[in-house]
């Protein structure tokens, strides 16, 4: 069997992650390697996106059963590997839970003109607005770090840019530059089709 041929002839180090998903499927023992290789880079993940809380590990927990319980679901194309299909799983989970904790707080937060232009008709759906959900979660997450935190502090989690200055150790004048750099950035990912 092909199967047991990829597992005498490879140790997990010397396969690729996307046949690691494949063997797990039949062989669940395999799937740890996959857990064990990313844990510490999706908690990292998780946590530029809901911050420093204890369900961080609840929230990685629950993407890594996603993803193995999908696995069969993954089909490999062309910049499309494991890694980016597990990210997304990851940030779609992480912001999920983002925005119920902020219903839940009863959060409400307006959004910078320049946003709202990007955004679609505000009848939308509820499977468009999980959608749109989860593009901007994806969005934030693909900007440079720097960028992408400034733009969580200020828009999402409301905080003045005083205040984001002095959580990122950096002037005012600084962060007016990263919020302006990251709004830009986010144009040419919106105009080039990155996301919705």
């Amino acid at each position: 069997m092909l199967l047991d041929q990829i597992v005498e002839n490879n140790t997990p180090e010397k396969m690729r992650d996307e046949d690691i998903l494949v063997l797990s499927i039949k062989k669940p023992s395999a799937y740890e390697y996959l857990v064990v290789k990313y844990q510490e880079a999706f908690i990292r993940k998780a946590k530029s996106i809901i911050g420093n809380r204890e369900e961080v590990d609840d929230i990685v927990s629950e993407a890594f059963t996603k993803i193995y319980l999908n696995a069969d679901k993954f089909k490999e194309q062309p910049g499309a590997s494991f890694k980016s299909w597990a990210y997304k799983i990851l940030i779609n989970t992480a912001f999920s839970y983002y925005q119920k904790l902020k219903k839940e707080a009863g959060f409400t937060q307006s959004l910078d003109p320049e946003i709202y232009e990007m955004l679609p008709d505000p009848k939308i759906s509820e499977i468009d607005k999980k959608d749109l959900r989860d593009s901007i979660a994806l969005a934030l997450s693909s900007l440079p770090e720097m960028f992408g935190r400034v733009l969580k502090l200020h828009f999402i989690d409301d905080k003045s840019q005083k205040e984001v200055a002095s959580i990122e150790g950096i002037s005012i004048s600084a962060v007016k530059t990263r919020i302006h750099r990251a709004k830009k950035e986010l144009k040419k990912m919106y105009e080039n089709g990155l996301f919705v």
